[in-house]
């Protein structure tokens, strides 16, 4: 073998030793992005193996390949064999492209395993004329059949661009298969004819990468109106959370929603009765996106429904429950509300499967439950009232299970102690600045978040005690000012 005859032979098969290796190229890459899904795509994984044998297949039938192993037995039965194996993934991706019904799925599983048989054959006695023979029939007649009825069928219900799309493939897939049948029946009559199919595998080739790009690009358009509808779909739900407390001469309030995605279904919201009464309300929808976030708008107007009841806690979840019941798809929702007075001096408190309320006094921390079940599920709910004292300087904090369930990389949960034990330590922070270190340090602790976070904060300051001047406040108790108002906020003492 000289070297004159290694590079004719190069000049020879340097088109077909391209293509083998873009083909190879190509089917490596589709297998590469078929193992990133999470979702097993049959028809990416066959489309892989298909284009990468088909690769292989030009590479081992070359000259050049040929003059390199020169003699070997094991070159001409792994020629053959290549030769009849690729039938395997390619009938298997033209059954993955769905149009198949059970005769075709037939046929088609049929060549499978007549590739295999050949391709056994083959390995284990060399190859044949007889083999090739057959082989050129059967491809030549299950070609033609899956090409007209591929032509014949098509997509159901698809779109414009997508029948497009189908159309183009189509005809890629019409000059590989003439191209298939041509070169099986040059073959099998023995017409001296140059390798023409690669390069109407080429054709069928460009037409998917043709089709992947404009779908890609669709795909872009697509998510970027989604990401705008969900931008607008954050602002209209921000838009019915409460953005203030309303002016109150006896309680400050403040609470943080921090939401896993753009949209998600924890709501809170204020009932404001007088000067002396307030509504606490905190709710959380199970799921997460956008259908949850529709069901907690629906919890908003069933709240703003019950204003009536705003002083009978367990009146209140019971309306938003009948106006719940039935609508919201299997969904339900977990909610706590507190009624405050300051004139009787008294805190109302009932709950639909929510955590507990934590009521901060005196330096300890007591965690209040009055649990039934949640709303939205059950047309039997009934609902309970427990009734506590309040008294100067107490605090209240509400919040969702997004605060209790968030782990750290241990998988260990935030928790409701740690959680107490925070509120115990920033019992003299503002309920602003105690809400926003909750939220971050819950942050910290997951790292991630795999929940929406809502926390509400409630300082109880009786107008009475806002009145004293610091010469005669009791023992224990600061004076600050916040919008032009003095704000007396109890700070325990130690020990």
């Amino acid at each position: 073998m000289s070297a004159e005859e290694v590079l004719h032979a190069f000049q020879r098969d340097a088109p077909y030793l391209f293509l083998g290796g873009a083909f190879t190229a190509v089917g490596i890459l589709s297998a590469a992005f078929a193992g990133l899904r999470r979702k097993r795509d049959s028809l990416l994984i066959y489309f892989a193996l298909f284009a990468i044998l088909y690769g292989l297949r030009l590479w081992i039938w070359s000259s050049l390949f040929a003059m390199l192993v020169e003699g070997s037995i094991f070159h001409e039965r792994l020629r053959g064999a290549v030769n009849y194996v690729i039938l395997v993934p390619a009938f298997l991706f033209f059954i993955s492209l769905g149009l198949a019904r059970r005769f075709e799925r037939a046929v088609g599983y049929t060549m499978v395993g007549f590739g295999c048989v050949l391709a056994a054959l083959t390995f284990v006695l060399g190859d044949s004329a007889l083999n090739e023979r057959i082989h050129s029939i059967a491809v030549i007649g299950a070609s033609v059949f899956f090409l007209v009825r591929f032509m014949a069928g098509g997509p159901r219900r698809t779109s414009a661009p997508e029948a497009a799309d189908f159309a183009l493939i189509r005809w890629g897939l019409l000059v590989f298969v003439a191209f298939v049948v041509w070169q099986n029946v040059a073959e099998f009559l023995s017409i001296s004819s140059p390798l023409l199919e690669p390069f109407g595998f080429a054709a069928f080739l460009s037409a998917l990468g043709y089709v992947a790009a404009r779908s890609a690009l669709r795909r872009d358009r697509q998510l970027k109106e989604i990401r705008k509808e969900l931008e607008v779909a954050r602002r209209i739900q921000l838009s019915i959370l409460p953005r203030r407390f309303p002016s109150s001469t006896d309680f400050r309030v403040a609470a943080r929603y921090v939401p896993m995605t753009s949209v998600a279904g924890d709501l809170y919201d204020y009932v404001m009765v007088n000067h002396h009464q307030i509504g606490l309300l905190v709710a959380d929808v199970s799921g997460h996106g956008v259908p949850a976030a529709l069901i907690a708008s629906m919890v908003k107007l069933a709240a703003a429904s019950q204003r009536a009841a705003a002083a009978d806690p367990s009146q209140f979840l019971a309306g938003m429950n009948s106006a719940l019941l039935g609508n919201t798809q299997s969904q339900f929702v977990t909610a706590a509300y507190a009624h405050l007075n300051s004139e009787s001096g008294e805190l109302r408190y009932s709950a639909a499967g929510h955590p507990p309320l934590l009521l901060v006094r005196n330096g300890g921390v007591t965690r209040i439950q009055e649990n039934g079940l949640m709303l939205a599920a059950f047309n039997f709910a009934s609902y309970s009232t427990a009734v506590y004292k309040l008294e100067a300087g107490d605090r209240i904090a509400m919040y969702t299970d997004g605060i209790l369930e968030a782990s750290n990389a241990e998988g260990h949960f935030f928790g409701l102690d740690t959680l107490c034990d925070l509120l115990a330590q920033t019992r003299q922070l503002s309920p602003a600045r105690t809400a926003d270190t909750i939220i971050s340090s819950v942050r910290h602790w997951s790292g991630t978040q795999d929940d929406d976070l809502t926390v509400l904060i409630c300082d109880y300051i009786p107008k009475k005690t806002s009145r004293l001047d610091s010469a005669h406040a009791p023992s224990g108790t600061r004076i600050g000012w916040r919008s032009r108002r003095p704000i007396v906020s109890t700070v325990p003492k130690y020990g």
